[in-house]
């Protein structure tokens, strides 16, 4: 077959040691949206390659203060529906391991799922840069706090998440231990863990996977959103298989999930950035 890199303990010899420890590789971290805290996800099922997602308009509530004509109901409302179809992607991560070495399979699965995470995260980060765009002018925190009533201004009530990209963290970090939050709950915890914790009563994250590449902007900042700004889509989860292949003396793994992610109103987020 045309793809012949296999693994074995010929190419592979860091994992070939007497005990070998589970290792996670710093360019493959676990997924921050798969499980579905920060952005709901739509279970797909079998036979449909796709979601859809209703976004409803809203309507005005009347106030009766007198009496119509006998008989007479008050005016119905119906609120205006439009739909958002998410188209599912099939993501796969392959490896062949040969019996030469006796190399874990399931040490290359765990490498092989950690794949699919980060390209997940990294292809919700794309839509996370079509949310509504802010430009950086001031110090972190005070974007943060714009981006905040400006979602709030556009009707959000619900709860909101932000994600920090890692070129932005030292920015935060360097403002919450400025005089400004001394002593303060935010800044000891912050300092004490690295966590940028609990802001403006909005959680914060930070994801290498929010980046220039990914969002397509210029000097990625953050970006604040609540969970109907956008919807993840799944059939089933994230499947790491084992399988013999005896023409190649080892057995193929492979990781994969069905998944696609969308922007379904893009007013419920802001994406900062620092063009300048």
């Amino acid at each position: 077959m045309a793809n012949s890199a296999y693994g074995s303990g010929i190419n592979l010899d860091a994992m070939v040691v007497p005990v070998q420890a589970a290792t996670v590789f710093a360019a493959q971290e676990n997924s921050l949206y798969l499980p579905g805290l920060l952005i709901p996800s739509v279970e797909v099922p079998a036979g449909s390659a796709s979601a859809q997602v209703a976004v409803m308009g809203s309507v005005t509530a009347d106030s009766i203060s007198a009496e119509a004509a006998p008989g007479v109901d008050f005016e119905t409302l119906l609120p205006s529906d439009t739909k958002k179809t998410i188209a599912l992607d099939l993501l796969a991560a392959r490896t062949v391991l040969r019996d030469l070495g006796g190399i874990d399979t399931n040490d290359m699965g765990r490498i092989m799922g950690n794949a699919i995470a980060s390209k997940v995260d990294a292809l919700v980060s794309a839509q996370l840069g079509a949310l509504t765009a802010q430009e950086a002018t001031t110090n972190l925190l005070d974007e943060m706090y714009e981006a905040i009533g400006t979602i709030r201004a556009a009707g959000e009530t619900g709860p909101l998440n932000c994600v920090v990209s890692a070129a932005a963290y030292q920015g935060f970090m360097t403002v919450i231990g400025s005089s400004a939050f001394a002593g303060g709950d935010t800044q000891n915890a912050a300092m004490r863990s690295g966590f940028i914790g609990m802001i403006a009563g909005t959680p914060c994250y930070v994801s290498s996977h929010l980046n220039d590449t990914n969002t397509g902007l210029t000097n990625t900042k953050f970006a604040v959103f609540s969970g109907d700004a956008l919807r993840m889509a799944m059939q089933g989860g994230v499947n790491v298989e084992v399988e013999r292949r005896a023409a190649a003396v080892g057995n193929d793994i492979v990781a994969s999930a069905a998944f696609g992610v969308d922007v379904i109103d893009a007013t419920r987020g802001v994406v900062v950035q620092d063009a300048a």
